[in-house]
């Protein structure tokens, strides 16, 4: 039994695993790494794999084009293929009002950097052939944005860490926390409590629990969202296409098949892995609509994840206010992996070296949503 750790982080998705990475790679011992399931049982392992920069915050374009600058070298640094592939996402506008907004949106991005333009209906045409064009007005288009495979990459970071030392335990929930004043103090599990100074909430859609384990209600909603994939077939289409109009994304992956899921508004809050045939019925509309050539394609297999939802749609990332060593990477409101490798880096700059280190992420702490000006991330399916 063990009796003591310098740190321990809960929960095995890709956001604790890369945090387990960071913390090792920096030099911290004694990690332990405790989750309930399987690593990727969560919403890691249910995700349609998308990595995207375009988004209408700030925070989130900076931690998202850190993540693809890690994305990039992941495969070099960990010694792990996670099937990445850059051929873009392309987000198409059916209407004037979207148009000016997301022009707006690429000003924005490219001001921090970011390589994306808005293009015409005919250059749309060029790069998606089969996207139904009768009613798009334009589309933004960011090269470098991608897809890959989060089990592949969760395996990367977990198994590099643990040649860090970096001790992990599957099937093994965290039962309780025990804080001394406003400090953590420590962790149980089925074998008894472990003492330890720090303590990562890295929990997913059980990041709320985690959090009121210690005391501290922190402001996440889970809701279901389902996906889908299809039979393969021949490489026809290369960016992923998120349609905000519509509540769809999609794209077609290494091996041929469509992922496909949808945001569904009359979702109500709660954990469910649940499947229903309202789900199929209202994206095969979506899809047969925007791929109308496509409309023969056989569904193969759908699924359930949840999205852990923030007011703001903005994750929570940073130490506690009300208990020093309680740390949070959480409400990543369905964008987790896309984010991951960049959450990973700056909590252990914080905690290692006191300060993060590229980005700033003094924003994305709890106490932003006493703000009445709080900014919502509107980009989110």
């Amino acid at each position: 039994m063990i009796k003591t750790a310098d740190c321990i982080i809960i929960g095995g998705g890709v956001i604790g695993a890369a945090i387990a990475y960071n913390l090792a790679k920096k030099g911290m011992k004694n990690i332990l790494l405790f989750e309930k399931e399987y690593l990727s049982a969560g919403s890691t392992g249910r995700c349609g794999g998308g990595i995207r920069q375009q988004w209408t915050t700030e925070d989130n374009v900076k931690l998202a084009m850190r993540s693809v600058e890690l994305f990039e070298k992941f495969e070099e640094e960990l010694g792990q293929p996670f099937d990445y592939l850059q051929k873009g996402y392309l987000i198409p506008a059916f209407t004037d009002e979207q148009v000016e907004i997301f022009k707006e949106n690429v000003e924005m991005q490219k001001r921090l950097g970011l390589d994306v333009k808005f293009i015409s209906p005919s250059e749309i045409k060029e790069l998606a052939p089969l996207l139904n064009s009768a009613d798009l007005l334009g589309a933004t288009f960011c090269p470098s944005d991608g897809r890959g495979n989060p089990f592949l990459t969760t395996k990367g970071y977990a198994e590099k860490a643990q040649e860090l030392g970096v001790e992990i335990f599957t099937f093994t929930p965290v039962e309780a926390i025990k804080t001394l004043g406003t400090r953590v103090k420590s962790v149980k599990i089925r074998d008894g409590w472990i003492d330890t100074e720090i303590i990562i909430n890295a929990a997913g859609d059980a990041a709320g629990e985690i959090g009121k384990m210690a005391g501290l209600d922190l402001p996440l909603v889970p809701y279901r969202h389902q996906i889908l994939v299809t039979e393969p077939t021949e490489s026809i289409l290369d960016p992923m296409v998120i349609d905000f109009y519509h509540g769809f994304y999609g794209s077609q992956v290494k091996h041929g098949a469509f992922i496909m899921g949808e945001g569904d508004p009359n979702e109500k809050p709660g954990i469910n892995f649940k499947s229903n045939w309202q789900f199929l019925e209202s994206i095969k509309e979506k899809f047969i609509y925007l791929f109308p050539a496509l409309k023969d394609l056989r569904i193969v297999r759908q699924w359930s994840g949840s999205y852990t939802m923030t007011p703001d749609a903005q994750p929570i990332i940073g130490e506690s206010e009300e208990i020093s060593g309680f740390y949070n990477a959480v409400g990543y409101s369905g964008h987790g992996y896309m984010l991951a490798p960049a959450s990973g880096e700056v909590i252990a700059e914080i905690i290692i070296d006191g300060k993060p280190g590229k980005i700033n992420i003094d924003h994305l702490n709890i106490k932003r949503f006493e703000d009445e000006n709080l900014k919502t991330e509107h980009n989110v399916v």
